[in-house]
């Protein structure tokens, strides 16, 4: 499992949606009282959960996908991980030449 927490904008096709369905998980593994203490160490951050979902579902309905799995995100007693963003979208772009190939969008305000 894994929160990349890059810009939904930026990532691909296979990358926003395994995302999406590894959120799922994570949030499945909480509710069940299974461990995730070897995800803490830079990979998710349980607390981010619900936001980052929005996030990731805003973008799948720009890009005209049909979602239809609401996340009811558990309560997160364990403490935030530190993720780079930044270091993730520099992976993603290592990994996948398709998430390599899409351009910055322009800055918001």
């Amino acid at each position: 499992m894994r929160m990349w927490l890059v810009d939904p904008r930026l990532m691909c096709r296979r990358h926003l949606l395994g995302e999406h369905v590894e959120l799922h998980m994570l949030a499945g593994c909480l509710r069940r009282g299974k461990s995730i203490d070897g995800y803490l160490q830079g990979l998710v951050d349980p607390a981010l959960i619900a936001c980052r979902h929005e996030q990731l579902v805003r973008e799948m309905n720009n890009r005209g996908f049909s979602h239809r799995s609401p996340l009811d995100a558990p309560e997160c007693p364990q403490p935030a991980a530190s993720i780079s963003p930044e270091r993730n979208l520099a992976e993603l772009r290592r990994r996948c030449p398709d998430c390599a190939s899409i351009a910055a969008p322009p800055a918001e305000c």
